[in-house]
């Protein structure tokens, strides 16, 4: 009796929520452990499952650089990295795309299928909704870094990812971008994840990762911080607690609210039921950010 009166009380709890998230986007970037694990990713895709049927309209965004990696090392590659990014050249794209699209988006489509929803590829081999420009990173001399075929997302086709929301369809979005020319970049999923919030006017953004929010100090796990705003990003970005794999996290994030997304949130995919329990329940489990 203790147990489903427990239930009911957290059914009670979120219902607030889901009146206030009803036909509101939520923009999802997947990656880290969850895209590693087939169980794992069953579990967080169930969540979003969940999500589309009381209401609210998900996009998913993916990664897969562990994935990339693996495939790389299989064909004898060995990965380049130019300031934290992998340098790709047209090699390293073609399993880069390869991987993204049957590796990972894919797989995310069939579960979402099993779990009785309906999915859509967006990726650079059907339609594709991310359109980039080279990106060039600052050298030590000032000269323009070449990361090959490396991109930064321009423009995000927001029409056509509402009209698909709006049909009940969860577009499911690789990595890989046009560039005007119609050739192909890899992409950021995190910058990319940032874009398409601001492209769709979403309600949140929540990045699933590996680690539990946001810490004030870097190698002590408890340390997390449960809501943050602009300001004091930019003071631990500046102190540099905030560093590396965070920081395009952080910054899409940040891209996200400037556009007038409500609040955008960094969890741990681990956790089960992580992204319910951030957006459906009074505490959450991960960081928030908000504008000042």
């Amino acid at each position: 009796m203790k147990e489903a009166i427990a239930k009911a009380g957290a059914l009670i709890e979120a219902m607030e929520y889901i009146r206030q998230f009803r036909n509101k986007i939520v923009v999802v970037k997947l990656g880290g452990s969850v895209l590693d694990d087939a169980a794992l990713r069953k579990k967080l895709l169930t969540d979003v499952a969940f999500m589309a049927t009381v209401g609210m309209q998900p996009v998913i965004v993916h990664g897969g650089g562990k994935i990339i990696t693996k495939a790389m090392n299989e064909a004898g590659l060995e990965p380049v990295w130019v300031q934290g990014r992998r340098y790709t050249d047209q090699r390293t794209l073609a399993i880069a795309e390869h991987t993204l699209v049957h590796k990972v988006n894919t797989p995310i489509c069939e579960t979402l299928k099993e779990l009785v929803c309906d999915p859509m590829g967006m990726h650079s081999l059907s339609s594709c909704v991310l359109t980039a420009e080279p990106l060039r990173l600052a050298g030590d001399n000032g000269r323009k870094l070449d990361l090959g075929f490396v991109g930064q997302v321009v423009e995000v086709n927001g029409q056509l990812l509402k009209t698909l929301c709006a049909a009940g369809t969860i577009p499911v979005i690789a990595p890989v971008a046009k560039d005007k020319s119609g050739g192909k970049l890899n992409v950021n999923a995190d910058s990319a994840a940032g874009k398409v919030a601001a492209a769709v006017d979403a309600e949140k953004l929540v990045v699933v990762s590996d680690t539990h929010g946001i810490r004030t100090k870097i190698d002590d796990p408890d340390s997390w911080v449960s809501s943050l705003n602009e300001s004091q990003i930019k003071e631990m970005i500046d102190s540099s607690v905030i560093i590396d794999a965070m920081l395009p996290k952080v910054d899409a994030c940040i891209t996200a609210l400037d556009a007038g997304v409500r609040k955008a949130h960094i969890i741990d995919g681990r956790i089960e039921h992580s992204l319910l329990l951030e957006i459906y329940t009074d505490k959450g489990v991960g960081t928030e950010i908000v504008k000042n």
